[in-house]
């Protein structure tokens, strides 16, 4: 099935006034979104990412160039008319009180129903399934003020979908979220944008999610601009390396992800396989330790099949490895005592 597209910028410039004048945030985005598509802005902070958002949802004027909504330009919907394609869920706490999750929802039929929202049987059905498709059914009579943070960011989707609203933009919705949940909540916006054949837009500093889930990818900074692609495409084009490039950051293209660079002065012997092998050596890393395979090397280590070994010697934990390996390099004279197995131990305080 083609793809719709809902969403067209073209030669858009964004800012704010003034009495100064015109400050322009962004300039010369030409841009499109589509249905069944989930789209991340990513940038670091001061990029525009906020500007940008509020742009294309019509809290600010655009400076400059036209932004279409299924073919028709946004300066030309009145508000009600956008209510009825522009869902929004912000990142701040609402404070509500005394009102349930089912009466909160139900607040998403506004647009139909008018100032006194009195809702008829399809918009009660509408509501009900909006809470069932973010899977909030056993929330449905709680008040909103017990909720946590990961449960109120699902009423507010469905709050967003009970608008029946053909895009949904989301400013930081994993923000405040652990990181479970932040996945969660990221996952069911895909789920949502491609059976549910929505436009879904976010913003978010949760760059590692992003790269993993959306299917675009916006990146926005001051110098570059705006450039957009899958994750994939521009990973292979140095684009995120690019946007992202920080002392200490390295975006590995193996994975996609980006990985922090540490300051590598040391080095030992490391052999082995396997998850063991690839945590020790995350470990060491963190130490500022690089492994090799000289032979030469002050320390030999094995790592495989849940077993560690320093120099021959047998260790329980990487913890206790770590610690070994430090006080060797370091040169401290005073080796610490571990509990080891089956050969002869580290020195111990006593045989100093």
């Amino acid at each position: 099935m083609e793809k719709k597209e809902t969403i067209k910028v073209v030669d858009l410039s964004t800012g704010y006034h003034n009495k100064k004048g015109t400050t322009i945030i962004t300039r010369d985005i030409n841009a499109s979104l589509y249905d069944r598509e989930l789209t991340c802005l990513l940038g670091p902070n001061g990029a525009g990412k906020s500007t940008l958002l509020k742009t294309l949802t019509a809290f600010l004027p655009s400076v400059e160039g036209e932004i279409f909504i299924e073919g028709k330009p946004l300066k030309d919907y009145t508000d009600a008319e956008l209510a009825k394609m522009i869902g929004v869920v912000l990142t701040e706490k609402l404070a509500i009180n005394n009102m349930s999750v089912d009466e909160l929802v139900g607040m998403g039929r506004s647009p139909y129903t008018g100032f006194w929202g009195h809702m008829n049987a399809y918009d009660k059905k509408v509501v009900s399934e909006s809470i069932k498709l973010v899977g909030i059914e056993n929330l449905r009579c709680r008040m909103v003020q017990t909720l946590s943070d990961g449960e109120r960011q699902k009423v507010m989707i469905a709050k967003a979908l009970a608008q029946e609203t053909p895009i949904i933009f989301l400013d930081e919705p994993t923000a405040f979220l652990d990181y479970p949940s932040k996945v969660e909540i990221m996952q069911l916006l895909q789920t949502l944008a491609r059976d549910q054949s929505k436009t879904v837009f976010l913003s978010t500093h949760d760059l590692e999610l992003a790269l993993q889930i959306a299917d675009k990818v916006w990146l926005i900074d001051k110098t570059h601009g705006v450039t957009i692609g899958t994750p994939e495409d521009l990973a292979l084009n140095g684009d995120m390396s690019r946007y992202f490039h920080r002392e200490g950051v390295k975006f590995d293209i193996d994975s996609g992800l980006f990985k922090i660079c540490h300051k590598l002065d040391k080095s030992v012997r490391l052999i082995g396989e396997g998850a063991e092998y690839n945590m020790v050596k995350k470990a060491l890393a963190r130490q500022g330790i690089a492994v090799t395979l000289d032979p030469d090397a002050p320390i030999a280590i094995e790592a495989a099949k849940g077993e560690y070994t320093a120099n021959g010697l047998k260790v329980r934990s990487i913890e206790e490895l770590i610690d070994l390996v430090n006080e060797t390099l370091g040169g401290s004279g005073r080796p610490r005592y571990f509990t080891t197995i089956g050969k002869t131990s580290w020195p111990s305080r006593d045989d100093d």
